[in-house]
């Protein structure tokens, strides 16, 4: 059933990795888009979305957890040639850090306090040329924990991009933090 299914994806627009895995070349993330441009965050990224990975951030005392979440078919289909596909989504949940004393030592952990979520959508093609929430290949949204519901950016050049910058080489992602992109 997988090579007949194979079959069928190779011919919607998938490729096969030399592992003979199906990877996607463009996912379906403009689903969470209007005809204008406005982004929605995706529900239930956690149970839906593959996980990236996680970084720990040591920003104040407690420090936060950023924990990435990517459409399927993202990490692979990056592994293939070090680009994201057109259509990938990438969340981004921080998490407020909690710390302590267990018994293996100093430990921090990720509390359950959501800070905000950060929402990037690959745009290959440049389809809202007049929405300053797109822009060097991406659609950008920010949602806060006290609205989650409500993109708050609105500006990517001034909102975004200046703590993307360290990473314009690798397409304003930060891929060294996320091994699964480099590494199968």
């Amino acid at each position: 059933m997988l090579a007949l299914a194979g079959a069928g994806l190779l011919a919607r627009g998938h490729t096969q990795s030399p592992g003979g895995f199906q990877v996607a070349r463009s996912a379906d993330g403009f689903q969470y888009v209007d005809e204008h441009g406005n982004i929605r965050r995706p529900d239930r990224v956690r149970d839906t979305f593959p996980s990236l990975g996680a970084t720990w951030v040591n920003g104040d005392p407690e420090g936060e957890m950023h924990l990435v979440w990517a459409t399927a078919g993202t990490a692979a289909a990056y592994r293939l040639n070090h680009q994201f596909a057109d259509g990938a989504v990438l969340v981004k949940e921080v998490l407020a850090g909690a710390h302590g004393r267990m018994t293996t030592g100093q430990a921090n952990w990720a509390s359950d306090e959501t800070k905000v979520w950060f929402v990037m959508i690959k745009d290959r093609k440049g389809r809202y040329p007049g929405n300053p929430l797109w822009g060097d290949g991406w659609g950008w949204a920010l949602f806060k924990s006290d609205a989650p519901n409500t993109q708050v950016a609105t500006d990517y050049r001034k909102d975004c991009l200046p703590c993307h910058q360290p990473a314009r080489a690798t397409d304003w992602v930060y891929v060294n933090s996320y091994p699964v992109l480099t590494h199968e």
